[in-house]
């Protein structure tokens, strides 16, 4: 047990690196990736019934107890990242299902590598924690509605369908997660540890089984895909920030609903993309799980070590048990 902890920690803390280490070896040796595309939602439902066995109640208590952060902050996560994507893809003129791609990734909810991230820049963990539950059970709605009224126009959606997908790859992983951690409790505390090596080998396969169907698209099309997702992860950071600070919040929910906004569930814009558009509209999102968990340290490490002036209890009422692998 001791030897998959040491993997588990040494698996979150070095996740990019492993993610970009998959995406080359498939990208090189697709042929040996290429079948576990028939698994990424399988495998998607996997972590989330992680995220479930981390889930607490304590989670919801700001929304009840302070809700006004947290709606600035779900609101500018719905209305900025999928603007954002929208407007690149026209100016970039991107292809129609990299457009539908990006937008996708943009209408996405927030990932929970953030809550890490916060947690490291000094911000507010608890909104942050707040966030992400909420925009993740909002998904099923608020995704494929802004998919329909932003990307329909490049490749056509079914609304339901994708309401359905998100429902069994998300909220049904979720809540068995979270009704297993409340019947044994017990048996999950000693388990959790070991929680993030699955969660990591899970999303390694994701990625590398997009990056195997794409081969030939990544040397085509993979720079100005970068560059879009660069752009659209810069956006939400800044203007997540600016936000916050327009609507007159500390800087600690700023920090909180800056990094919430800019760091989008990647691992649920592949399994979407795969299943209702096609793996070339997966990209930005495999990109996506490789630069926002490295954007997101750069942002957190430079905010560490800065002090943050606002309610200092915030930030340690819920020391985070998720870790970065969670993309």
């Amino acid at each position: 047990m001791k030897i998959l902890q040491s993997l588990s920690a040494i698996a979150g803390k070095y996740f990019a690196v492993w993610v970009i280490l998959a995406a080359l070896l498939a990208f090189f040796l697709p042929e040996a990736f290429i079948g576990f595309g028939a698994y990424i939602t399988i495998l998607l439902g996997v972590v989330m019934f992680g995220m479930g066995l981390t889930l607490k109640p304590v989670d919801f208590k700001i929304i009840f107890k302070n809700p006004l952060p947290v709606v600035i902050g779900v609101a500018a996560q719905f209305l900025i990242m999928p603007l954002a994507a929208f407007g690149i893809a026209y100016l970039l003129k991107l292809p129609p299902e990299l457009a539908a791609g990006l937008v996708l990734l943009g209408c996405v909810p927030g990932g929970t590598a953030s809550n890490v991230m916060v947690y490291l820049a000094k911000g507010n963990l608890a909104l942050s924690v707040a966030m992400t539950s909420l925009s993740t059970l909002m998904a099923p709605i608020m995704t494929p509605l802004l998919l329909l009224l932003l990307a329909g126009q490049w490749l056509p959606v079914n609304p339901v369908d994708m309401f359905m997908s998100i429902i069994q790859v998300i909220i049904i992983p979720i809540a068995l997660g979270f009704l297993v951690q409340r019947i044994l409790p017990k048996v999950v505390a000693k388990s959790i540890s070991v929680v993030p090596l699955i969660s990591v080998v899970a999303i390694l396969i994701i990625v590398s089984a997009v990056t195997a169907a794409n081969a030939q698209n990544v040397i085509s099309s993979g720079f100005i895909v970068f560059f879009a997702v660069f752009l659209h992860n810069s956006f939400g950071l800044v203007l997540g920030y600016l936000t916050a600070m327009a609507m007159g919040l500390n800087e600690t929910d700023r920090r909180a609903i800056s990094l919430e906004v800019g760091m989008q569930n990647s691992g649920l814009g592949v399994a979407l993309a795969t299943a209702h558009f096609s793996p070339l509209a997966a990209l930005p999102s495999v990109w996506g799980a490789i630069w926002h968990n490295i954007s997101g340290p750069i942002l957190a490490t430079i905010w560490s070590k800065k002090p943050a002036v606002g309610n200092k209890e915030t930030n340690v009422e819920r020391v985070p048990d998720v870790k970065p692998w969670k993309a």
